[in-house]
C-alpha cells in the first residue's frame, strides 16, 4: 500500500509539473536585490525584470533589500516560500565572498539556494576623490605610506567586492587604509566625491557617470588586462600590483526546493532575453559582460568563486563578526 501510494503520488508530480511550468508565473514575481537602487545591480535587476515581465507576460518587481553585504537580502529569499515567485540577484559578494568573511552567516549560499543562471559580470575601478590631489596609483600609494592609517577607503557594505578590492590592495602594497562601509554603492561614490573618504573601488557602471563629469578621478581598473571601452585607463596590474584582479558578477537565484520545473524555465527565459541585441548593447554600454548558461554550470562557477574568494580573505586577514 505504501508504495503503490507513493507511485500515485509522484505520477500526480509528473502530470502536474509541465502544467505547472506553462501556468508559471500566475501572479507577480519578487525579484529581491541585495543593493541600493541606482547601484550596479540594481540596474541589472530592472534590466531582467523589465524583459523577463514582457516574455513570461507577467509582473516581475525588483524589492530592494540592501545591507550586510547581501547577506539581509539572501537571508530573506533564502527563507521564503520555494515556490518560484520571490528570487534573488545573487552577488560574489551574498554568495562568494561572505562565506568566508563573516564568522556567522544567517545562510548556506549553497545549500540553502536553486542556482538558476549567472547573467553578467563587470570588473571594478579604483577611484579618488579630486580634491585628493592623487593622479596615480603610485602617487595613491605613497600617500598611504606617509599618513599610515589617515586615507580611507569606503565600500558599499561589508562583504561586498568593493571591500575585498580594499582589502587585497592593502595586502598587497602593505599600506593601512581605514574602511568606512556604507549601506549601498551609491552612498559610498557619494562620499569619494564629496572628499568623505578617500579611494574606493567601485563597480565600473556606477563609476563611469561620475568620472566622465570629474566629479571622480579614475585611476585604474580591476581587471588583468584594460578594458576596450576605457583604453586609457591602465589596469592595477600593470600600475605595479602583478595579479591584481576583481570581478563582480550576479546571478538569479531561488530558495531551495524550488521546482525543477520552474528553474529551467527561469534559465530559458533568461538566456533568449541575453541573447537579444537590444539587451546586449544596453548591457554593455553599462560595462558588465553578459555570461549565462545552465543551472549546474551556475553551481560549478559558484564552488570557484567561493574558493578562490576564500583565499583572498584569508589573505587580507579581514573578517566581519
Amino acid at each position: 500500500m505504501n508504495r503503490m501510494t507513493t507511485l500515485m503520488a509522484c505520477l500526480g508530480i509528473a502530470c502536474c509539473s509541465p502544467a505547472w511550468a506553462q501556468d508559471y508565473p500566475a501572479k507577480p514575481v519578487r525579484l529581491v536585490v541585495t543593493a541600493s537602487p541606482g547601484a550596479t545591480s540594481d540596474m541589472l535587476a530592472r534590466t531582467m525584470a523589465d524583459q523577463l515581465g514582457k516574455s513570461m507576460n507577467a509582473s516581475f518587481v525588483v524589492e530592494n533589500r540592501p545591507g550586510a553585504g547581501g547577506n539581509i537580502a539572501g537571508d530573506y529569499v533564502a527563507k521564503s516560500p520555494a515556490d518560484g515567485y520571490t528570487l534573488l540577484l545573487a552577488s560574489v559578494s551574498s554568495h562568494a565572498i561572505n562565506p568566508s568573511l563573516y564568522k556567522k552567516m544567517p545562510y548556506d549560499s549553497v545549500k540553502d539556494f536553486s542556482p538558476i543562471i549567472v547573467l553578467a559580470s563587470n570588473p571594478n575601478a579604483l577611484v579618488v576623490s579630486p580634491a585628493s590631489g592623487i593622479r596615480s596609483v603610485a602617487e595613491l600609494i605613497q600617500a598611504a605610506k606617509a599618513q599610515p592609517g589617515k586615507l580611507s577607503f569606503s565600500s558599499g557594505g561589508n562583504g561586498t567586492s568593493q571591500h575585498l578590492a580594499g582589502e587585497l590592495f592593502k595586502s598587497m602594497t602593505g599600506v593601512e587604509l581605514m574602511h568606512v562601509p556604507y549601506k549601498g554603492s551609491p552612498e559610498a561614490l557619494t562620499a569619494v566625491a564629496r572628499n568623505d573618504t578617500t579611494m574606493m573601488f567601485p563597480n565600473i557602471p556606477n563609476a563611469m557617470a561620475l568620472a566622465k563629469n570629474g566629479s571622480v578621478r579614475m585611476l585604474a581598473v580591476t581587471t588583468k588586462e584594460r578594458l576596450p571601452w576605457l583604453p586609457d585607463v591602465p589596469t592595477l596590474h600593470e600600475s605595479g600590483l602583478p595579479g591584481f584582479e576583481a570581478v563582480a558578477w550576479f546571478g538569479l537565484v531561488a530558495p531551495a526546493g524550488t521546482p525543477d520545473v520552474v528553474i529551467q524555465r527561469l534559465n530559458a527565459e533568461s538566456r533568449k532575453i541575453l541573447a537579444m541585441p537590444e539587451v546586449q548593447k544596453q548591457l554593455i554600454s553599462q560595462g558588465f559582460d553578459i555570461m549565462g548558461g545552465s543551472p549546474d554550470d551556475f553551481r560549478t562557477f559558484l564552488q570557484s568563486e567561493i574558493e578562490k574568494w576564500g583565499k583572498v580573505v584569508r589573505q587580507s586577514g579581514a573578517a566581519v563578526n
